[in-house]
């Protein structure tokens, strides 16, 4: 029998974004810095406010496959600050990447888009963060990225 793999949904974070900052051609594809502006985060168990700084530092390759890279914070509604880092990638038909580059609406069962965050937080109550593995499914819109975020179990 082949293992099973579990994962249980465990909350969303909407982080707000703010305008593109492109450092250009780096030589293994263009280097963009996004600025995330605040946004929530909404789960059974964690809820509270996007932190208003930190960004997403993507690489978009020469076949429009996204490297990405975002480092910022929350802020939970009982007062603890959970640090974020999330890595992953986001693929698709290189024409519905470009309007999502241009800031077009594109359905995003269309794009493969998944990262793997990782957290850090001094919180006893959040420790749990800390002490286990999780994936995510996220979706870019124009103003906005909405990652549902799913522990390993």
């Amino acid at each position: 029998m082949t293992p099973q793999l579990e994962t249980r949904y465990v909350f969303t974070i909407t982080a707000r974004i703010g305008e593109v900052t492109s450092a250009g051609e780096i030589g293994t594809g263009v280097r963009r810095i996004i600025p995330i502006t605040g946004g929530e985060v909404r789960g059974e168990q964690v809820n509270g406010k996007v932190l208003p700084f930190g960004a997403d530092f993507q690489i978009i390759r020469p076949n429009e496959l996204i490297e990405l890279e975002a480092k910022y914070a929350f802020e939970t509604d009982d007062g603890a600050v959970v640090y974020v880092e999330n890595k992953g990638l986001r693929f698709g038909p290189v024409e519905l990447l470009q309007k999502l580059k241009r800031g077009e609406p594109v359905d995003p069962k269309l794009i493969y888009f998944r990262t793997v965050p990782k957290f850090e937080t001094g919180s006893e109550k959040y420790r749990w963060l800390m002490e286990n593995l999780f994936i995510a499914s996220a979706a870019r819109h124009a103003d906005r990225v909405v990652i549902d975020v799913h522990q390993v179990l």
